[in-house]
């Protein structure tokens, strides 16, 4: 009962700590002179995938890939469908050009990079599928180059806001604690939650990976929904869209990529659905638009969204 307790307890530490941790370097950031923009596209994107990051860390580490996997693809399934999907319902979401031209392809592409990195060994003929940790390498390379366009993003467009919700200027020492404080609510909550996981897989006969791909993963994307439905109800959206395709792209090439380089992972073939799942959710966001009223993501596509992410965990159910 204990480690039912922990688990729980656990998701609350992550996510309050990641919330925490990117008060203080926000405010950080602040006080040397970094502008809104680079401030929301690095440290609050790094901060809303942190949960993502510490699971996958310790499940990496304790020799536990599928679920590693499972978080990521989880996770990026549930930012498209099941976040975009409640807030599009509380309101509708524009979305950006450069969204559409850039980060959604980038989006795209960094999931077929996974996909064909995982399946690669069956072009040698060897059925052993698995991330290698050249692979992780060649993930974070084009991570760097996500983060150069960011870069470039930032440069010319340095009068946008892309932060809803700024930290107040802290004094230094505070900014330090709250770094301090969420850094340890993160190592203690991601402890507890791949602990946890394991047990319940464990316990009901369910795999890791389902375990993953459900529950950890919905888990570790609150700070996503609640950062989405916080910004649709005040009718702030403008960077909604952005900031969830652009956790997606963190998701699969930086934090699975240091996820390999800590050790290989294996991959299952029934994982290749999760990837087509992953495909056709960013399919269903492109088509949207022209369906969706002012090139925005109305309230019936958000109604279709969370059908057919419903639909998926069904069939995680029965798979799992």
């Amino acid at each position: 009962m204990l480690l039912y307790f922990l688990f729980v307890i656990g998701f609350v530490l992550l996510i309050k700590g990641a919330d925490v941790l990117v008060d203080g370097a926000s405010s950080i950031a602040k006080r040397y002179g970094l502008s809104d923009m680079v401030v929301g596209l690095t440290i609050v994107s790094f901060g809303t995938s942190l949960p993502e990051l510490i699971v996958n860390i310790f499940a990496s580490a304790d020799g536990q890939p599928e679920l590693a996997i499972g978080n990521v693809f989880g996770s990026n399934v549930a930012n498209l469908l099941l976040i975009l999907g409640v807030t599009a319902i509380i309101c509708p979401l524009p979305i950006k050009r450069a969204t559409v031209l850039t980060e959604i392809p980038f989006s795209l592409i960094a999931t077929l990079l996974v996909g064909f990195l995982a399946n690669a060994t069956l072009f040698n003929n060897r059925y052993d599928l698995y991330i290698s940790r050249l692979d992780g390498a060649i993930l974070l390379g084009f991570f760097a180059m996500f983060m150069i366009y960011i870069y470039h993003v930032a440069r010319t467009n340095k009068d946008e806001v892309v932060v809803e919700d700024d930290a107040a200027l802290m004094p230094i020492g505070k900014s330090i604690f709250f770094i301090l404080l969420g850094a340890g609510g993160l190592f203690l909550g991601g402890t507890w939650v791949v602990d946890g996981a394991v047990h319940i897989a464990q316990s009901f006969g369910l795999s890791e990976s389902f375990i993953g791909l459900t529950v950890v993963a919905i888990g570790t994307s609150l700070p996503e929904l609640v950062t989405s439905a916080m910004a649709a109800y005040r009718r702030n959206i403008d960077i909604a869209v952005g900031n969830v395709v652009g956790s997606n792209i963190f998701n699969l090439l930086w934090i699975l990529g240091i996820s390999a380089l800590i050790t290989p992972l294996p991959f299952n073939v029934m994982n290749n659905s999760d990837i087509v799942m992953m495909i056709l959710a960013s399919a269903m966001l492109i088509i949207a638009l022209p369906i969706g009223r002012r090139n925005a993501i109305d309230r019936l596509n958000g109604i279709v969204f969370l059908l057919v992410y419903f639909a998926y965990i069904t069939y995680l159910v029965m798979r799992g």
